[in-house]
């Protein structure tokens, strides 16, 4: 990818959870505040500082240590860094020419997701603004 485009930080990781209320509860209590909750499934975003973790309802989970599902960049050019990866030849989570809308935050987010060789996933994610 050598520097095409704008990597601005880690956005955010997320965390499939079978106790969706429990974890969001557990979180809360060491100083995470919400940043953004879905209206129409579980899933919210806590904030402390600049760590924010996306805790959302799954049905499987890898109750593991290290059980993360991904870790999201936060991108300035969404478009710029999709083409960028594809360019790359990087395989794409979502399937080819996919670039993923979700109406969450005030405007949206979109985002795109990579596999890595170790079957991790990165995503790449601009908030709508």
């Amino acid at each position: 990818m050598n520097g095409k485009f704008s990597v601005t930080g880690i956005q955010h990781i997320g965390l499939p959870v079978r106790d969706y209320a429990g974890t969001a509860e557990f979180y809360k209590s060491p100083c995470f505040s919400v940043l953004w909750q879905a209206a129409d499934r579980d899933c919210i975003f806590m904030k402390l500082n600049e760590a924010v973790v996306e805790i959302y309802a799954a049905d499987e989970v890898h109750p593991v240590w290290g059980a993360w599902d991904q870790i999201a960049l936060n991108t300035d050019n969404i478009d710029e860094a999709y083409r960028a990866v594809r360019e790359a030849g990087h395989r794409l989570a979502e399937g080819e020419n996919v670039l993923v809308f979700l109406p969450y935050f005030e405007k949206g987010v979109r985002y795109f997701t990579i596999i890595g060789p170790n079957s991790e996933k990165i995503e790449f994610s601009q908030i709508v603004g």
